[in-house]
C-alpha cells in the first residue's frame, strides 16, 4: 500500500517557547487504521489539529516541517480543499454540532463545497445508514443523547467523502454497544480503502487498530505498553 499521509520533521509551539511537537515523523498507509496513544498533555489533539490544517489556519502558533496528503503539501492548500480529503471528529460532539436538524448538520459540509443537491441527498442517506441513525434525520441534535450526537458528528464528517478520518477520543461518549457499533463502522470504512487515525486513552478501544503508536516528548514511536 502507498502512503496516503506523510509527516516530516514536524515542530509546533503555541507560544514560541515550549515545543509540543519536536521533529515528529509519521507515515500512514492508505486503508490503515492507526491508533495514537499518549499521556494527557503530550499533544495528541494538537497533532490531529496539525494533520487536518486547523493548525495553523485557525489556531495559530509556530509550525515547521511538512505534512502531505496524497503527495500534496497541505500548507499550499485551502482549508476547504483539506476538508474534502480529511475530516476530524472531536471528543465533545457539542463543539461540532450547530444546525437545527440532523439533516442540515450532515448537509452543511457538502453544501460549502458546492456539491450538487442530488448528490448531497445521497450522501446524507449513505452517512446516516453507515451510523445507523436514519430514523433521526429530522431530529434536532440538541434532543439526542451524547452517544447519538457523536454518531451524527461522525456522519457529518463521512458526508464529505474524504480519504482520511481523524477521531479525537470520539468513542468516549459511547456505551459498550455503541463502541462495538463504531468498530464495525471503522472496519467498513477500512474495507472501502478509507484511512482512520484515532487518538485514544482507553486501550480497549484499540483492538481493531493495525498499528498503535505512542506520542511521548513530542515524537511518535511504537507503543510497547504503559
Amino acid at each position: 500500500m502507498n502512503n496516503i499521509m506523510e509527516v516530516e520533521n514536524l515542530h509546533f509551539s503555541y507560544d514560541g517557547k515550549r515545543e509540543i511537537l519536536k521533529g515528529l515523523d509519521l507515515q500512514v498507509k492508505k486503508g490503515e487504521i492507526l491508533a495514537i496513544v499518549g499521556l494527557s498533555g503530550e499533544g495528541k489533539t494538537t497533532l490531529l489539529n496539525c494533520l487536518c490544517g486547523i493548525i495553523p489556519k485557525i489556531y495559530k502558533g509556530e509550525l515547521s516541517g511538512k505534512i502531505k496528503i496524497l503527495g500534496q503539501d497541505i500548507s499550499e492548500m485551502k482549508l476547504s480543499q483539506i476538508s474534502s480529503k480529511i475530516g476530524i471528529v472531536f471528543q465533545d460532539p457539542d463543539s461540532q454540532l450547530f444546525s437545527p436538524t440532523v439533516e442540515d448538520e450532515i448537509a452543511f459540509g457538502p453544501e460549502n463545497l458546492c456539491i450538487h443537491r442530488e448528490e448531497i441527498g445521497r450522501r446524507i442517506e449513505k452517512s446516516l445508514k453507515l451510523v445507523q441513525m436514519e430514523s433521526y434525520r429530522y431530529e434536532n441534535p440538541n434532543n439526542l443523547s451524547g452517544g447519538q450526537k457523536q454518531l451524527i458528528a461522525i456522519a457529518s464528517v463521512l458526508s464529505m467523502d474524504g480519504e482520511i478520518l481523524l477521531l479525537d477520543e470520539a468513542l468516549s461518549q459511547l456505551d459498550q454497544m455503541g463502541k462495538k457499533h463504531m468498530e464495525s463502522i471503522l472496519l467498513n470504512l477500512k474495507s472501502q480503502d478509507k484511512t482512520v487515525i484515532t487518538v485514544e486513552h482507553d486501550l480497549e478501544n484499540l483492538q481493531i487498530a493495525d498499528r498503535i503508536l505512542e506520542l511521548r516528548d513530542g515524537k511518535l514511536s511504537e507503543f510497547k505498553g504503559w
